[in-house]
């Protein structure tokens, strides 16, 4: 698995756990000291600005990919590599599909589960076969991930569907894992 690019999807909040915005900080760390370019939604505050930040502080290369109606909202950042404002939700989803070869979950709301299932139904349909890693960070996922299981279990999915969801409880398991696909 070669990846030039990876898609993070987490929070334009930070949430309550610091542990949330720690990881976010060690994931865009390690993406920059690699040379793998972060494609994400190009804000500057939450974990969406922490990871940026990190990337962008370690060399790496960093694309937004924001709505204009969110330029306000989740603060545009003024301070990456690049940034592409389009015109609504879904063309900022394909495009940020279209720019990464794989995709890391970190902690979010409403728009982090939305485009987790966007990009997993994706995979399902064999619209592309890029790897997503749920980042479970203190249990954050837990509850979600059983769902899943459940949904499984009811004869909902097609297929495993831990063939196409790495799981993974911290920023060193997604290292380990990806590093392990470089051979």
């Amino acid at each position: 698995m070669s990846v030039q690019n990876i898609a993070v999807f987490c929070g334009s909040k930070s949430g309550n756990n610091p542990l949330f915005a720690a990881h976010a900080k060690q994931t865009g760390e390690w993406l920059g000291k690699n040379g793998i370019g972060l494609i994400y939604g190009g804000g500057s505050v939450g974990l969406m600005g922490v990871v940026a930040d990190a990337v962008m502080a370690s060399g790496g290369n960093v694309v937004g990919v924001i709505p204009e109606v969110l330029v306000a909202w989740e603060q545009g950042h003024k301070g990456i590599t690049q940034m592409h404002v389009v015109t609504d939700m879904h063309v900022r989803k394909k495009m940020m599909y279209e720019l990464c070869d794989a995709a890391i979950v970190l902690p979010g709301g409403y728009g982090t589960l939305d485009e987790l299932f966007e990009i997993i139904t994706w995979n399902n349909l064999k619209i592309h076969d890029k790897k997503i890693i749920l980042l479970n960070s203190a249990g954050f996922y837990t509850h979600l991930i059983a769902h899943i299981e459940m949904m499984q279990n009811e004869d909902y999915l097609y297929g495993n569907w831990r063939e196409r969801i790495i799981v993974c409880d911290t920023p060193e398991a997604i290292f380990s894992y990806l590093d392990a696909g470089k051979n």
